[in-house]
């Protein structure tokens, strides 16, 4: 009878210290995929989790302290393309740099969903696309655009982008790109770029 208590005890203390020890795995697991998770991921999570509701948006603060509600539509190698709301009109769309964002406010039911794995989607070429590629495309269907940068905002049409920067043909909003309209042109590096809004 001892024999059988005694053998009883030996495998409920072996199942707890299994238990326990299955249970620091996961956690340092947890802990590990937390260690990889990039800004990019956390917010495609909570762009996937905002969905198609055209009310839901995710808060973001630009380098220079501008505060915008986007809704992501893509994301590439290190940018993402959004549709702006607020005091602009709904139909203007931007480009952010993941570079030039300071912070994002998420609102307390965003936090959760943006730690959730998000999978590997390497199907997707958008998502290796990075940000000179993007402005070329913005650049040979000559959109007027806004660009904002850390020294405040210019509006112009892309003339030329290059590896590290691009010119803009500065002139007025709602005036086409023609010689006698373009006030100067800008050369500007990329990585001074906070925002190009455009639409």
């Amino acid at each position: 009878m001892r024999w059988d208590l005694l053998f009883d005890d030996l495998e409920s203390q072996l199942d707890h210290e299994q238990r326990e020890e299955e249970r620091a795995l996961a956690l340092e697991e947890e802990r590990l995929r937390l260690g990889r998770l990039t800004l990019r991921d956390r917010l495609i999570a909570m762009a996937k989790e905002v969905g198609d509701d055209p009310s839901a948006v995710i808060r973001v603060e630009l380098r220079g302290g501008e505060v915008h509600d986007l809704r992501p539509l893509a994301f590439g190698r290190d940018w993402m393309s959004a549709a702006l709301h607020g005091p602009a009109p709904a139909a203007r769309q931007c480009i952010v740099p993941l570079g030039a964002i300071a912070a994002v406010l998420p609102g307390r039911t965003q936090i959760e969903p943006s730690l959730r794995p998000v999978p590997e989607s390497a199907a997707r070429l958008a998502e290796r696309i990075g940000l000179p590629f993007v402005l070329r495309d913005l650049c040979r269907r000559r959109l007027a655009v806004q660009l904002t940068t850390d020294d405040g905002r210019v509006h112009g049409t892309l003339d030329r982008v290059a590896r590290d920067h691009l010119d803009l043909a500065v002139h007025e909003p709602g005036t086409v790109r023609r010689e006698r309209e373009v006030h100067g042109i800008r050369i500007v590096p990329f990585e001074r770029i906070v925002l190009v809004s455009f639409g």
